[in-house]
C-alpha cells in the first residue's frame, strides 16, 4: 500500500511496482490508510511523512496498534532525511526509512529487500521464557507478569534474538544483519531506538549494554 498526498508520486511508484508484478493499493492520507490496512492487510506499507490532517508518524503509530497487521512491514519514503526524522519514524514502529529523491529502480530493489525479510522470518512454534517474560512466536505476543504486549515487528524480532541465547553478547553488526538484513541500509541509531523502546516496556534489568560491543539479555542467574 502506498500512502502519499501527492498524486504524481503515487502514480510513478505504482506504475513501477505493478510493472514488477506487485499488487498495489493506494491512499492519499493517513486516515484512509488505516481504514484500508484493516481491511486489506497489506504485506508492506510505504508511508510519506509530510501529509495533511494526519502526518506519517502519527499514522504509523496508529497502524502499529492494529493487532491484525502486526506482521505488516512499514517503511517511510520521505524527503525528510534528517536524523531526528528517521529516529521519529523508527520510534513510531517503522521497519525501514527511505529518503527521497530515489530512482525507481533503486526503490524497487529496496522494496524487494524489505519484503525478503518478511519471507525469511517464518513464524515457528517456538516459545521462550526467562524471568517471567514469555515470548510466543505463534501468537506474536510477549507476556510479562500476566500483561500481554503486542510489539512492532522489529522490536519483537530483536527481543527474540536476545532472548534466544541469554548471556550471549550480540554485536551491533550481528543485530543489524539478523534483524534488518545486510542488504538494507538503515540509520546508525536504529538499534538504539529499538533497545530503548524494549527497555521502556520490560525494564532496564534484562537488556544489558556491553559498551563498545553490543547487547545481551541478562537473566537473574547471570
Amino acid at each position: 500500500m502506498l500512502v502519499d498526498d501527492e498524486p504524481d508520486i503515487i502514480e510513478i511508484i505504482q506504475y513501477n511496482l505493478e510493472k514488477e508484478g506487485y499488487k498495489v493499493i493506494t491512499a492519499n492520507n493517513g486516515k484512509k490508510a488505516i481504514e484500508i490496512a484493516e481491511n486489506k492487510n497489506p504485506d508492506l506499507i510505504i508511508l510519506d511523512v509530510m501529509m495533511p490532517e494526519m502526518d506519517g508518524i502519527e499514522t504509523c503509530m496508529l497502524l502499529r496498534e492494529i493487532p491484525t497487521i502486526q506482521n505488516t512491514l512499514i517503511t517511510f519514503l520521505s524527503a525528510r532525511g534528517e536524523d531526528y526524522s528517521q529516529i521519529a519514524g523508527f520510534e513510531a514502529g517503522a521497519d525501514d526509512y527511505i529518503t527521497k529523491p530515489i530512482k525507481p529502480k533503486v526503490l524497487i530493489s529496496k522494496i524487494k529487500a524489505i519484503l525478503r525479510r518478511k519471507d525469511s522470518n517464518t513464524v515457528s512454534t517456538e516459545k521462550i521464557e526467562h524471568d517471567g517474560i514469555i515470548l510466543d512466536k505463534v501468537s506474536y505476543l510477549v507476556t510479562k507478569d500476566n500483561t500481554a504486549f503486542t510489539l512492532p515487528k522489529k522490536e519483537f524480532e530483536l527481543l527474540h534474538l536476545l532472548m534466544s541465547n541469554p548471556g550471549n553478547v550480540f554485536t551491533r553488526e550481528v543485530i543489524m544483519n539478523e534483524i534488518w538484513g545486510n542488504d538494507v541500509v538503515v540509520g546508525e541509531r536504529t538499534i538504539d531506538v529499538h533497545i530503548r523502546k524494549l527497555r521502556e516496556k520490560f525494564g532496564d534489568n534484562h537488556i544489558q549494554t556491553i559498551k563498545g560491543v553490543g547487547y545481551k539479555f541478562k537473566t537473574k542467574e547471570d
